[in-house]
């Protein structure tokens, strides 16, 4: 048996304490119902797993302590879950299992509770089967960015900002609700720009895959959480240049943020290389963020600021000759 299967089979009972029948382990799990139990009797050997009535549970790992709550903090608790549950954008289904894991450890002092609380947990799986392809890769995500926040390491991100699905590569800061003016409350997660010191928040709603990279990061204890960045107006007073540069790594463009710019507008040449243009203002701070970048980003054009640009990298080499 797959050392994955065991796995995912633990974390199952575990996120369901109050057992689940062969059939439903077999839905969850994505195998034939046909296979199931022989894929019980063998994980057995891995997992300390019983039957009772004909629902399998898993015994309790040895440390594991039951949570004791007052009758009043079980209501109160019930009450914030639905408030949860019912006006939240994306469902969860770990909150469907924490809540499940609560509502065992009520069922002998608060018994009603207990049933209401599992009742709004299954309603949550409900949602969460149901919305599984509207909702797309939301939890996968939101998972990734919660081992990238746990771990401290930074994650690469592929989203959408204002129609267009961009890279970006970020430590995480902060994951959680933020009010927006239309009322909405997205999940969101703020982080700072790898390259740079900017600090950003994105609408995890947004985002389409999320992959942690080998490369740590600490968090600062004075940061404000979920500042909401917005894009600067590009004035005319400005002087501008059309800038085209071959980019090796998206996220050293986060190193233009502090400079004024147009959008950048990306493409594909015939050797498969990507192409940034965009219009930014023509001054000392645009040839401190490309040597920022280092060998990031190549300049094409115009020739004549590529000219410029190697003549200010000579001069500065010549100092150390």
């Amino acid at each position: 048996m797959k050392g994955e299967r065991v796995a995912q089979l633990d974390l199952l009972l575990h996120s369901h304490p109050e057992g689940l029948r062969r059939s439903e382990i077999a839905r969850r799990l994505g195998v034939h119902r046909s296979t199931i139990s022989r894929y019980v009797d063998e994980l057995k050997q891995y997992i300390d797993i019983y039957e009772d009535n004909n629902l399998i549970k898993i015994q309790p790992r040895e440390g594991d302590e039951n949570i004791s709550l007052s009758v009043y903090e079980s209501l109160a608790f019930n009450l914030s879950a639905e408030i949860l549950a019912t006006n939240s954008e994306f469902q969860n289904p770990h909150l469907a299992s924490g809540l499940r894991k609560i509502a065992m450890n009520m069922r002998s002092y608060a018994p009603k509770i207990s049933d209401n609380i599992i009742g709004l947990a299954e309603s949550i799986d409900r949602e969460v089967h149901s919305k599984r392809e509207q909702n797309g890769p939301f939890n996968t995500v939101l998972e990734v960015l919660i081992d990238s926040w746990v771990s401290g390491k930074i994650v690469r991100i592929q989203h959408f900002s204002n129609g267009e699905e961009i890279e970006t590569e970020f430590a995480p800061y902060f994951i959680g609700f933020r009010e927006e003016d239309d009322g909405r409350n997205p999940i969101s997660v703020t982080g700072r720009l790898r390259h740079t010191a900017a600090i950003t928040t994105i609408d995890i709603g947004a985002i389409t895959t999320a992959i942690i990279l080998d490369e740590t990061y600490t968090i600062p204890d004075n940061l404000k959480p979920f500042h909401k960045q917005h894009e600067e107006a590009l004035y005319d007073s400005i002087d501008f240049i059309p800038l085209v540069m071959k980019i090796r790594e998206r996220s050293a463009l986060n190193s233009f943020r502090q400079i004024n710019h147009s959008t950048p507008r990306f493409e594909t040449n015939t050797r498969g290389e990507t192409i940034c243009r965009m219009e930014a203002e023509n001054s000392i701070e645009l040839f401190l963020r490309i040597i920022q970048c280092g060998d990031s980003v190549e300049i094409l054009e115009p020739d004549s600021f590529r000219k410029k640009f190697k003549q200010l990298i000579k001069k500065i080499l010549s100092i150390y000759e």
